[in-house]
């Protein structure tokens, strides 16, 4: 027995051993992932049968490093539940593949299953949950660790080994289309909404790779993948933040962004990969490309044997899709890369298949007991739909809605009973009863109750049909109440074509108008949906709307038309029960805005926290936007007492004023009014969130973080300076208390 054949050792022994074994092209596998796991197979029956493709790469290499999305189910796999994986079969095919590759590795070495999981798993029958950017509008990290983790044990169950989770994109730009794989625009909120997806997933056995390094969410005017014209300081205090927090949670490998920084390009980016993911965070587990990077670099080497040799030299270790890491061996013998790189990365990657026990155990049982874990079975996914709902309106206290008799409440809008349209992108197939739609919700809270509900389209989702919309008002005529159900959409599911790394590359018509690739530019409601509003509000009837999609859009005359608010970012598929309930008092308002809504998009950017050196939306033919970040109502009313405040903790008494229950979210800002370089106008550093009965009261604590109170001076080295520092305590977008306190100074060190 060879030493990497004792389990005994430790992995890192075991992963020595075998690099020692290994030839080069061997070596070269396991950094190697260029084949796209849907596509290796087809179905025959109950049968998977292989593609030729699959059979040369195993056989080149001698075994695969990794295979990407062999349960990936969408329309650009092609893959439904008439021609990919679902019940048994998902094992089975995991189990296939696995046994493939170690009967034809000369040294009996397994492959790593990565799947995509931005929002639980793209695949038949996967556990999904609402989008980032409704999770992170439940300030409830908890919640969603707990959440993710039946994500983790489904996935585990299928066979999946790596889990790429969107967690570290912050969002800067709502035009970008993939706003909805963030958890807002604050990077202390970001942090521990990352966090919790790591802790949650891997402690059910599955590896997170934790995407996209970084700082994409930055973009150039809201296009996808475009430049982060930043510096070293705007990444330090917005961007890096959750890859520290993702670090610190133990998260096996990253996923390098395809953006670039001040004209470094992610994938070629020393600094960024091994310096500081390396030496200074002190990582110790692997890099993945994005689909097709390596590749991409060719605009800056203009040789794809060279964009390879620059990603693994900048601290890439396993690509995805691409050629430019097949050529390593070329660009060993031209002398572009040592091999002793390509031995760290390698050995990085082996050391994760021994910790994960792949060696003694490669196979999972073949059932179809994974398709238990619904969101229909699993309370926590229930509950963070509910809290990740937003009231930002409630005049005259129209919500929350009675069911006495006689009540006709109207239902109108193209979200009102369209699934798809409220999942978000990478989104597989569904079967119709895993999900609930608005109407479906609604009629099923009401099915015993005297109310009469009436439900209309109202007008499509994008473009014109007049006589859909009359039809429409006219079916809402004599309505007590309307519910206006509107938005957007990043459903794959009505047509499109896509590029070879899944991105949408055009649209025959307008489908879709968020999700990856789809930015926009003016963030205003699609098709006839404003005319839709403004013909309802123009009726003199109460009107609440609620809108689903991916991203912020143009508050002003939205706002105009309707007496009450919801906003409700992608909420997955137990949506409609969530807002049912909310609607009607059966839960209570928990959600507080993750990212600012603009009333116009020429006001961008409108987060809350700019530099304080300007006056952000200062313009003489404007106004501010009226619903930050942070913003949200509850159905109750608190008040709020200081009982401490010093530089380490803000200690207060929370009191529910109401006759009803509900949710209370302080949230403590610090503004430095004394330092070394320009603060920001507020940073939020802390949070809680309590559920408090009529009458009940609760006293709390927010600690103070030290690095809320460090800067990074001119010579970008951190400092925790000393002098005044103010502090704000809201909630509501209002704020209760506040004072200030001084900083006692502190050397710390170089970045």
């Amino acid at each position: 027995m060879f030493a990497y054949q004792d389990p005994n050792l430790t992995p890192e022994q075991r992963a020595e051993d075998l690099l020692g074994r290994m030839t080069l092209r061997e070596k070269v596998g396991q950094l190697t992932q260029r084949l796209y796991g849907f596509a290796i197979y087809r179905r025959e029956g109950e049968e998977i049968l292989f593609s030729q493709e699959f059979r040369e790469e195993v056989a080149r290499y001698s075994g695969l490093g990794a295979l990407y999305g062999l349960h990936r189910a969408d329309p650009w796999s092609g893959k439904d539940f008439d021609t990919g994986l679902s019940g048994a079969l998902s094992p089975k095919a995991a189990n296939q593949v696995q046994r493939y590759v170690l009967e034809h590795s000369r040294l009996g070495i397994p492959v790593l299953l990565s799947s995509e999981c931005p929002h639980g798993h793209q695949a038949l029958h996967g556990f999904l949950l609402p989008v980032n950017l409704a999770s992170g509008c439940t300030f409830a990290p908890k919640l969603l660790e707990n959440a993710e983790k039946a994500a983790g044990k489904q996935m585990k169950a299928m066979g999946v080994d790596l889990a790429l989770v969107s967690a570290l994109d912050v969002l800067r730009d709502p035009r970008w289309g993939r706003s909805e794989e963030c958890f807002g625009e604050d990077p202390y909120l970001a942090s521990r909404m990352a966090e919790a997806v790591v802790r949650g997933i891997q402690s059910q056995g599955v590896e997170v790779v934790a995407k996209h390094l970084c700082a994409q969410g930055e973009t150039t005017g809201g296009v996808n993948a475009s430049a982060a014209r930043i510096g070293w300081r705007e990444l330090r205090e917005i961007h890096l933040p959750p890859v520290k927090a993702c670090v610190d949670a133990g998260v096996t490998a990253f996923m390098a962004a395809y953006n670039e920084i001040d004209g470094v390009y992610c994938h070629g980016n020393y600094q960024l990969l091994t310096k500081l993911l390396r030496e200074e965070y002190g990582f110790t587990g692997f890099v993945m490309s994005d689909g097709v990077a390596i590749d991409q670099l060719d605009a800056v080497t203009g040789d794809r044997t060279a964009s390879g040799a620059l990603a693994l030299n900048a601290g890439v270790d396993m690509g995805l899709w691409d050629t430019g890491f097949q050529a390593l061996e070329d660009a060993l013998a031209q002398g572009l890369v040592e091999e002793r790189r390509i031995d760290e990365a390698v050995k990085r990657i082996l050391t994760v298949k021994f910790r994960r026990g792949l060696f003694e155990n490669p196979y999972v049982p073949e059932n179809r007991d994974y398709c238990r874990f619904t969101p229909r079975t699993d309370p926590w996914a229930l509950e963070l739909t509910r809290q990740s709902m937003v009231l930002l309106k409630n005049e005259g206290g129209l919500l929350p809605l009675g069911k006495e008799a006689g009540l006709k409440i109207g239902l109108i809008g193209p979200n009102a009973n369209s699934l798809y349209n409220q999942l978000g992108d990478y989104t597989p197939p569904m079967e119709e009863e895993a999900g609930i739609t608005p109407l479906q919700g609604l009629k099923e809270l009401l099915k015993d109750s005297p109310t009469h509900l009436t439900y209309h389209p109202g007008c499509p989702m994008f473009g014109e049909n007049p006589r859909m919309l009359q039809e429409g008002l006219k079916a809402m005529e004599g309505m007590d109440v309307i519910i206006a159900v509107l938005g957007g959409t990043s459903s794959r599911f009505s047509g499109g074509r896509f590029q070879a790394n899944g991105a949408l590359a055009s649209q025959d018509e307008v489908l879709m108008d968020c999700g990856e690739n789809v930015d926009d530019c003016r963030l205003r409601l699609p098709g006839d949906q404003l005319a839709l509003l403004k013909a309802l509000s123009a009726a003199g009837k109460p009107v609440i709307t609620v809108l689903i999609g991916g991203r912020p859009y143009e508050m002003e005359e939205l706002e105009d038309c309707s007496q009450a608010i919801f906003c409700c970012f992608y909420p997955g598929p137990l949506g409609g029960q969530a807002l049912a309930e909310l609607l009607f008092g059966l839960a209570e308002p928990g959600g507080r805005l993750c990212v600012s809504l603009p009333d116009h998009a020429g006001q961008l950017p409108v987060y809350y926290n700019p530099k304080d050196s300007y006056r952000p939306g200062a313009y003489y033919n404007g106004r501010p936007p009226r619903y930050r970040f942070g913003c949200g109502l509850s159905y109750a009313e608190f008040s709020y007492q200081l009982m401490e405040s010093s530089n380490q903790q803000i200690r207060f008494r929370v009191r529910n004023l109401s006759h009803r229950p509900g949710w209370a979210v302080p949230q403590l800002y610090l503004h430095r009014t004394q330092g070394v370089v320009t603060a920001r106008y507020r940073q939020l550093c802390g949070f809680a969130k309590e559920y408090l009965l009529p009458g009940q009261s609760r006293e709390l604590t927010i600690p103070i973080p030290k690095e809320s109170l460090q800067q990074w001076d001119s010579a970008m080295n951190l400092r925790l300076p000393g002098g005044r520092i103010q502090w704000f305590l809201a909630d509501h977008g209002k704020t209760f208390l506040e004072g200030e306190f001084q900083a006692v100074s502190e050397e710390m060190g170089k970045g």
